[in-house]
């Protein structure tokens, strides 16, 4: 069993390892990004349309012609997916203010750039805010938050048949835990999909993956929702008038140009970075051995390195999605750090951190279904859990080595 280190790190600690000039922002420097990005796009599409346009011109048999149609409209969707989603990144910086030194500047970029993408800019800043101030906190953090055995509805915990840290089973708890919460291969992609396709305004909209104890109703559009203060009651009004201007703009670019040109140029491009932000999300804070904190055991730091660093599409990713994937522990250290110092961040985070710097080389499209088929539920009790699989099984137990230091008991967190 992996044996994860708990860290004893102050935020100085993180801080400290960081070189200072990684915390300096540039209103210019990042707006290159968004023009980069917005001129990929507009690329994007006259490059598609020139070749649906020459297609047109060629003498194809229908099958052929039909086949060249569909890999030119899937190879546009996937690409400009993938650009759309860096947008949406930068976008996510203006929310940290780490766009630029200026919060207007932050806050007007932020909110254009989000409500394009159907975002209520100040509505997801201020909850993604509370995320990062309780990361891997059971009962404050704000989404992603793992349901417990109680929430299943599973059989009570008993010790003599089950250790509650998941070391061990016996095979009577083990196949009534199988039971309740077994699903065949096929109904588990289905799910997945769902979660890819509509996790993301599920989130918005319900609060699914939310913290259940919040009322039901609870949603990223209602200034009187439990998610917000009353002193933010305008804000959330703004993130809704971007709203319903995106609506207003995608209803009159129908009446005028058709909803099948809509349908086509944009939702599929729309449902490509819902699922690129749900997946990046959703494998940064879901994994067997990652831990989540109760009560006085979760600190700042704790919670920042309760995340890990992964790699999505070799250099493409990293170079079109900003790094999000690749320097998400950084992020968590420090989010109003701009991407573009957070590779060198992430470097010295992982020389300071040693073991404790949280990686995988993994593919992500298979830790994607090892996560989302293995991460099923928490015990109720316990200062520090890890998930266990649907036979009540974990993959990790936590261990209290000194600060900063792996002792000599063998302690693996790697």
């Amino acid at each position: 069993m992996h044996k994860y280190a708990v860290p004893d790190f102050t935020i100085k600690d993180l801080l400290d390892a960081i070189p200072a000039h990684c915390f300096q922002r540039s209103a210019f420097r990042s707006s290159l990004y968004v023009i980069w990005d917005l001129s990929l796009i507009a690329a994007l599409v006259y490059a598609f349309t020139q070749g649906n346009s020459y297609l047109q011109t060629l003498a194809l048999p229908p099958y052929a012609n039909a086949a060249a149609q569909f890999a030119l409209w899937n190879a546009y969707w996937f690409a400009t997916g993938l650009v759309g989603t860096g947008v949406w990144i930068l976008a996510h910086e203006c929310g940290h203010q780490a766009f630029s030194e200026s919060k207007t500047i932050n806050n007007a970029v932020g909110w254009v750039l989000h409500s394009s993408l159907g975002v209520p800019y100040h509505s997801w800043r201020i909850s993604h805010g509370k995320h990062h101030a309780a990361t891997g906190h059971l009962t404050r953090d704000q989404v992603f938050v793992p349901w417990t055995r109680t929430d299943y509805g599973l059989p009570a915990l008993d010790e003599n048949r089950e250790d509650p840290e998941g070391r061990w089973i016996a095979e009577s708890m083990r196949k009534e835990l199988h039971e309740a919460l077994a699903e065949t291969p096929i109904y588990q992609l289905y799910k997945l999909i769902v979660q890819q396709i509509g996790g993301w305004p599920a989130y918005l909209i319900k609060n699914v993956s939310g913290q259940l104890h919040y009322p039901a109703g609870s949603n990223h559009f209602n200034p009187k929702s439990v998610i917000f203060d009353a002193r933010q009651y305008w804000q959330i009004i703004m993130s809704d008038v971007g709203i319903a201007l995106w609506l207003g703009t995608l209803g009159t670019w129908a009446y005028y140009r058709g909803f099948a040109e809509v349908a086509l140029y944009y939702l599929p491009v729309y449902l490509w970075v819902n699922h690129w932000l749900v997946m990046i999300t959703f494998l940064q804070h879901t994994d067997p051995l990652l831990p989540h904190y109760r009560g006085g055991m979760w600190t700042f730091p704790r919670g920042a390195l309760a995340t890990i660093d992964r790699r999505l599409l070799g250099p493409i990713g990293g170079w079109v999605l900003h790094g999000i994937a690749e320097t998400h522990v950084a992020h968590h250290v420090h989010s109003k750090m701009p991407h573009y110092h957070a590779w060198e961040a992430t470097r010295a985070l992982k020389e300071r951190l040693g073991p404790y710097y949280m990686e995988s080389k993994d593919n992500m499209f298979k830790a994607l279904w090892i996560s989302y088929r293995d991460c099923k539920f928490v015990e109720d009790t316990g200062d520090v859990v890890f998930f266990k699989n649907r036979t009540g099984m974990a993959k990790a137990v936590a261990v209290f080595p000194d600060k900063g230091v792996i002792s000599d008991s063998g302690v693996d967190v790697q």
